[in-house]
């Protein structure tokens, strides 16, 4: 097996200058750093990673605990994290939970057993054990997704109850009264519940009391966002907005809509929920909240790294959720609203 010391005699340069290039490539010129990959990739070396584990005490890997990777906003969050750790020589271990508070401790012990040397949990609720088991180890982890000031656990987020709220205040001031919602699951998912009660206060703070006939909670799936607005459409015909707690869901409402032969915005406005790349690419394009996934991803890691380097680092890190206009939303249109209103109740 091909030794640091083979890699180095076969580049032409000394062992330091690859470790260097193993563990801090931007500090290593790009010349020195394509003969030394070359000399790895001719020799077919890895590096031992349980030695190397041993002589720091690090396993140079963050473990990331996420709900889903099916849903397009944890898997960017995902990618942008690996890359930046990348820059640092780390290495990126995923978990998923599927939204159980079982699995998420199931996978939090496995990753501490594998040696990880942080970790990042989404949301603010969470096991107590969880918060046990990486106090007990020492390890670093910060809280995502959902910005908490009060918490006493470190977290890089932002607001979702705020920006629900703003993106509900749009439809309010474009003169829309009769919104139905499409939410996913609550249960164990402080963001989406943070969402929606913010949409509804939006509602209330216009003297709106939404009923809840109104409010439709489904799978987090483009079909179930289809199937809800097509039952809000039947029992509440006087709709002229839909309004999704994530992406996913309004954009099942514009593909309903469309097949139902309502026009969006002509007749119905559609909002969404975390600016998937996807929505900006729609006919029409999607109205919606834009999540600073990358600036998280990129937060997180450096929040992390920090701590393990024994640096001061802020525990609280709020970022924005800013409202994107597009096309998907409008005035309402009054008169039209009142035709197809009285055309569901003939």
């Amino acid at each position: 097996m091909a030794q640091l010391s083979d890699v180095a005699k076969r580049a032409g340069v000394s062992t330091a200058s690859v470790s260097r290039v193993l563990n801090h490539p931007d500090k290593v010129s790009a010349r020195i750093r394509e003969k030394v990959t070359q000399a790895m990739e001719e020799l077919g070396y890895v590096r031992d990673g349980a030695a190397r584990a041993l002589a720091s005490r690090r396993s140079y890997s963050i473990g990331s605990v996420v709900p889903t990777i099916g849903i397009g906003i944890f898997a960017s969050g995902v990618e942008r994290l690996q890359q930046r750790l990348k820059e640092y020589g780390y290495q990126l271990l995923i978990a998923t939970t599927q939204y159980d508070a079982t699995k998420e401790l199931e996978a939090v012990r496995a990753l501490l057993e594998r040696g990880v040397d942080g970790v990042q949990l989404v949301g603010q609720q969470h096991d107590p054990r969880v918060y046990a088991l990486l106090k007990g180890r020492g390890i670093p982890y910060v809280n995502t997704y959902q910005y908490d000031a009060e918490n006493e656990h470190p977290s890089i987020g932002f607001d979702n109850y705020r920006s629900a709220w703003d993106l509900m205040r749009h439809l309010m001031e474009l003169g829309h009264r009769n919104v139905g919602i499409i939410t996913s699951p609550t249960r164990l998912n402080d963001r989406i519940s943070a969402r929606l009660d913010g949409m509804l206060a939006c509602l209330q703070s216009y003297g709106i009391d939404q009923p809840s006939s109104r409010v439709i909670e489904v799978a987090h799936k483009l079909a179930d966002g289809r199937s809800a607005t097509r039952a809000l459409m039947r029992s509440h015909p006087e709709l002229t907005a839909i309004c999704g707690t994530a992406d996913a869901l309004a954009i099942g409402a514009l593909f309903e809509l469309r097949t139902m032969g309502i026009s969006v915005p002509g007749e119905v406005s559609v909002a969404g929920y975390d600016d998937l790349e996807i929505v900006r690419h729609l006919d029409p394009t999607l109205t919606t909240v834009h999540v600073p996934v990358e600036e998280i991803g990129m937060r997180v890691a450096d929040y992390l790294l920090g701590c393990i380097e024994g640096r001061a680092m802020p525990t609280k890190t709020e970022l924005e959720a800013t409202l994107v206009l597009r096309d998907s939303t409008a005035r309402v249109r009054t008169a039209m609203t009142v035709a197809r209103s009285a055309a569901g109740q003939s």
